[in-house]
């Protein structure tokens, strides 16, 4: 296994320009230069099953030593994408306070817009806290649904701290970046069904149907107007008074649940 164990290394260079959520370097601009760095066990080992082999695969070379389901991991890999690290190295490319040692260099999957939207789906209208959106991303994920649009001026979706709050959840949707969320509503073959404070139906009251586009909306001014004007239905969540609305990915927890509720438990059709 090449080791690297200077940070003058054009490679560990490349690395940290990744890890700080900037362009590549190493690759033209374009859809295929958008890299992302993998951190952690759970998130590499998703990848590898969900995926495939990543472009390179590090590990910090003491904790390799060390750590059998590092060693387990680093075996599963082709041996010509396994790269050690000092751990001073390995240490200055993570995002959290105790990494685990090993991480994926990988390109983000980003599949095209469909022609119709005719499915189950989540959209997120300019979420913008990082954290957020990976909530949101993994209770859609664990709720059923298998893809997500996100307009422009969401939290990048493939960036450290949507990955960490996400869980995995990235390798269980078709997550769609950047899309005109009005002009997607052309392509809706399913009501669009958006969360407002006013004009609106109780949930629990409401005919939700079996499928549709969840748009959930900015943090601190809710869904676009001209957005909510095209939605065909208008949910709220009751809840006690003089309290402050739900976090929005609470909200989407307590909505989508509710449709899987509804349909019996299952996934529903046409995801």
């Amino acid at each position: 296994m090449k080791l690297i164990s200077s940070r003058d290394n054009p490679l560990y260079k490349r690395l940290l320009r990744v890890a700080d959520g900037k362009r590549d370097p190493a690759v033209e601009r374009g859809r295929e230069g958008y890299r992302v760095l993998l951190e952690g066990v759970h998130l590499c080992q998703s990848w590898l099953e969900r995926v495939g082999e990543p472009e390179l695969a590090l590990f910090d070379i003491q904790r390799l030593e060390a750590h059998e389901e590092l060693q387990a991991l680093a075996q599963a890999l082709h041996p010509d994408s396994r790269i050690g690290l000092d751990s001073r190295l390995s240490a200055g490319l993570s995002q959290v306070g105790h990494g685990q040692g090993v991480y994926f260099l990988v390109s983000a999957p980003a599949p095209e817009l469909p022609s119709v939207i005719d499915h189950n789906c989540l959209w997120l209208d300019r979420i913008q806290d990082p954290g957020n959106v990976g909530t949101l991303l993994r209770t859609a994920a664990a709720a059923g649904l298998r893809h997500a649009y996100l307009s422009r001026g969401c939290a990048a979706a493939w960036s450290a701290k949507v990955l960490r709050s996400a869980q995995g959840a990235h390798f269980a949707l078709s997550i769609h970046e950047h899309v005109d969320l009005p002009a997607a509503c052309g392509k809706l073959r399913v009501p669009l069904v958006a969360t407002s404070l006013s004009d609106a139906t109780a949930l629990y009251d409401a005919e939700l149907p079996r499928n549709c586009a969840w748009v959930f909306g900015n943090e601190g001014q809710g869904v676009d107007a001209g957005l909510l004007a095209r939605a065909d239905l208008k949910v709220f969540i009751p809840q006690a008074e003089n309290v402050e609305s739900l976090n929005v990915g609470v909200a989407a927890g307590v909505c989508l649940f509710e449709q899987r509720r509804r349909a019996g438990g299952q996934t529903p059709h046409g995801v």
